[in-house]
């Protein structure tokens, strides 16, 4: 091995103004740039078939000599098949036309370029003679290409490109015996000629290995040094690779024909990953991470509006993020995979690397999405749109997407946060949206002491639907993107309702307390309790769903509506026991201003109560009904008053008439008691009786309807007709003994009790019991 195969670093060195250097070094720069222009424009350059370097000897016949700075090498410049280097091998030696010539001497001056500016112009002449046609009926003649030409070729070759996948196969061009310079082959890899650079390398490795081997383990200075550059060249061309890789995508026009020897290069440096230079984990694997950091550079480059400038910067993002997936995949697909050997896996690599990177990407927008609609849009775009036919789903990505994954690669716990976080928003947003219902309240009806609207004319507020349409927007959002949030929501809003009716029922008392006993405070509490039933039977669309959670809400709303009720039987009842108190009393026999007065209220009520919703407006007239027929019946058993000189036959009458017209008001209200509207008719018959003895025959009636008729009841009412002792009253008494006697197998039914309940006043007369023949000793004569 001469010096300067052993020194390169050394000719590397040598000035090159010397003998003239600075011309030939200028020479140099300006032929390879017009290598390189004729180069992109060859037909060449891209598609032609993988052309075997042979090595010669100096009596042999041998192909162009390179235009290298190492001193006598017998090496094809790999520059004639620049784009093309790593191809098919031709069978037909013929397309290689042989020319003679030795290689470049050494001056005495400097081995490195001695000669070399008069041979650089030769072997660049020479290199022009050797473009040809692919098709040329004559290989041995040399025909100069036209640019149009040359064009018109490219855009066919791109045209083949996209129809034929490249080779798995690939021949490797016989390796250089003596490898460029350093710096030589660092400016290959500068300018992208990575090919000659690429079997330069090999050449520099082959060398440091037998040098090293030859050394054993006393290596000298110079090897280190050597293998020191060997790696520094090594790490530029994966750097340049890992670049070119990178923009494949964002630069198809300039990189496309870089492809091609990239990947030759990355599989040659596969096969040979246990020699020295080989990159750990491999070039293939390097490769991948290229095509992620593409991918992550155009995720990047999407446009992100700030949150304070466009209210809808999330989903104007992702669609715009989903827009540049298709369009960059589309790409993939359509020009840069037939760059690739299959082995490659183009498309598939730049889907996982979506995948991911995207992945990674909304995890970094995580913090930002605070709001409802944004927790929304990214939940809906990571479960639905992303692989939907908009993005990984698209006609334009078909077929080759039928055997990938269209799921994110989201990294853990991600989606249950976002999940987790879109529910805790919802309970927040639920709250705020019932405390404007109860502000809204106030404002509209409260404050201003506004009648409540009629809506199919029932008394109504709006805020029951206003609270559905919000509960069921969540649950319709929450739908669409899995069944589990959906169930999740629901609850989340039935959890935070479940405490709206107290709080409302705390303010409107806060604010309407002074209203009682008006008709306007009985009209609010009609309204709420017709809002809160329409609310309860919304809710109860969600039993199957969150039963636990309807039920808790069934429950505070039921009890609401109960004490509401409760609060309007109590104004009644407080409203109208005065004039109870003067039914059957010597004042209600001669003026019926007690009436008139309880009669009006009643009326109001059943005026009030036709602006109820059914079922709680029967509930309330049969509970008032009930009331008003056990205090009125009632005053009868409290002896306040006796009819004499024939006034129990007015009474009778008064009663009928007046039971009559609020039997009709309570009817009118839908009251479910109708076994209460015979109690005046029984009664009057019994009181309105000329002859006493007729009594007896009007006894049955009362006492099938009401069998909880007693004794001291009956003796009530006769105390009120005016009969208060002798025979006569003995025997009616005992024909009520009979009859109770005969339907005594008859059960009292719990439901229908009305004179068991009601209270007797005891007759302080000692004589009005005792029966007639025991007055008989009284007499003066006995």
């Amino acid at each position: 091995m001469d010096k300067s195969s052993e020194n390169p670093d050394k000719e590397d060195g040598v000035s090159l103004k010397s003998n003239g250097g600075t011309k030939e070094k200028g020479m140099l720069q300006s032929f390879r740039r017009s290598i390189r222009r004729a180069a992109e424009k060859s037909p060449l350059s891209s598609g032609g078939k993988w052309a075997k370097v042979t090595t010669g000897n100096e009596s042999g016949s041998q192909p162009p000599p390179s235009p290298s700075l190492s001193a006598g090498s017998p090496v094809t410049s790999p520059l004639k098949n620049i784009g093309g280097l790593f191809y098919k091998k031709e069978e037909d030696d013929s397309d290689g036309a042989a020319q003679k010539g030795k290689g470049l001497t050494h001056s005495k001056t400097d081995p490195n370029m001695a000669g070399f500016g008069d041979s650089l112009m030769k072997k660049g002449a020479s290199f022009r003679k050797s473009l040809k046609f692919k098709k040329s009926s004559r290989p041995e003649a040399a025909v100069l290409v036209s640019e149009g030409s040359l064009e018109e070729r490219k855009e066919e070759q791109e045209e083949e490109e996209v129809l034929e996948e490249l080779e798995e196969l690939y021949t490797l061009p016989e390796i250089p015996h003596t490898p460029l310079s350093v710096m030589q082959i660092n400016k290959l890899i500068e300018t992208e000629v990575l090919e000659e650079a690429h079997l330069n390398l090999l050449a520099m490795r082959q060398e440091f290995q037998q040098e090293r081997e030859q050394c054993g383990e006393d290596s000298p200075l110079e090897l280190a040094k050597k293998e020191k550059d060997l790696n520094l060249l090594y790490g530029n061309l994966r750097s340049k690779i890992n670049n070119i890789v990178r923009d494949s995508n964002s630069l198809p026009s300039r990189n496309k024909e870089l492809l091609v020897p990239v990947a030759r290069i990355i599989q040659e440096e596969d096969r040979r990953a246990a020699e020295p230079g080989g990159l750990q984990g491999g070039w293939l694997e390097a490769w991948r991470e290229a095509v992620g950091e593409g991918v992550q550079l155009k995720v990047q480059g999407v446009h992100l509006e700030p949150r304070e400038q466009d209210a809808s910067w999330l989903a104007v993002h992702l669609a715009r993020l989903g827009k540049s997936i298709v369009e960059d995949l589309e790409k993939v697909k359509r020009e840069l995979r037939w760059s690739y050997p299959p082995s490659f896996q183009v498309f598939s690599t730049y889907v996982r690397s979506y995948h991911r990177v995207v992945g990674q990407h909304l995890k970094k927008l995580e913090p930002q999405v605070t709001e409802l609609k944004d927790l929304y849009a990214l939940l809906d775009w990571i479960i639905n749109s992303y692989k939907s036919e908009r993005i990984m789903g698209s006609p334009s990505l078909q077929p080759d997407m039928k055997d990938e994954s269209t799921d994110l690669q989201l990294q853990d716990g991600l989606l249950k946060q976002l999940k987790d976080k879109y529910c805790c928003k919802v309970k927040e947003d639920m709250k705020s949206s019932l405390d404007r219902v109860i502000e809204l309240e106030n404002e509209d009806f409260w404050r201003d002491r506004r009648s409540p609207k009629k809506d199919e004319d029932f008394l109504n507020s709006p805020f029951h639907m206003d609270i559905w349409t919000n509960v069921e927007g969540n649950a319709k959002n929450s739908r669409r993107i899995d069944a589990q949030l959906k169930q999740e929501v629901i609850s989340s809003c039935l959890q935070v309702l479940k405490e709206f009716p107290k709080r409302l029922e705390a303010e409107f008392s806060r604010h309407c307390s002074a209203l009682r006993p008006q008709p306007l405070w009985t009209k609010y509490h009609i309204t709420y309790i017709n809002s809160f039933s329409a609310l309860q039977q919304h809710m109860d669309g969600y039993q199957d769903i969150c039963p636990r959670e309807v039920e808790g809400f069934r429950k505070e709303a039921k009890w609401l509506i109960i004490r509401l009720m409760q609060v309007l039987e109590d104004q009644y009842k407080e409203d109208v026991k005065p004039y109870l108190r003067r039914m059957m009393t010597r004042k209600w026999l001669t003026d019926d201003e007690d009436f008139k007065q309880l009669y009006r209220r009643t009326e109001l009520l059943s005026e009030h109560c036709a602006l109820m919703r059914p079922p709680h407006v029967q509930e309330l007239a049969s509970r008032l009904h009930y009331h008003v027929a056990r205090e009125y019946v009632g005053q009868l058993m409290k002896n306040n008053y006796s009819c004499k000189n024939r006034k129990h036959e007015k009474a009778a009458s008064k009663i009928r008439v007046q039971w009559g017209r609020l039997r009709n008001l309570f009817e009118d209200m839908k009251s479910t008691h109708e076994w209460l509207y015979a109690v005046g008719d029984d009664l009057s018959n019994i009181i309105i009786q000329k002859n006493k003895t007729d009594i007896k025959t009007h006894l049955q009636p009362l006492v099938e309807h009401y069998p909880d008729f007693s004794r001291k009841h009956l003796v009530a009412v006769l105390y009120f007709r005016g009969l208060l002792r002798g025979r006569e009253h003995q025997l009616i008494l005992q024909r009520l003994t009979e009859l109770k006697n005969k339907l005594g197998s008859v059960g009292v039914d719990k439901n229908r009790v009305l004179f068991g309940d009601m209270q007797v006043t005891v007759n302080t007369d000692c004589f009005s019991n005792l029966p007639f023949s025991c007055l008989n000793f009284l007499r003066p004569d006995n």
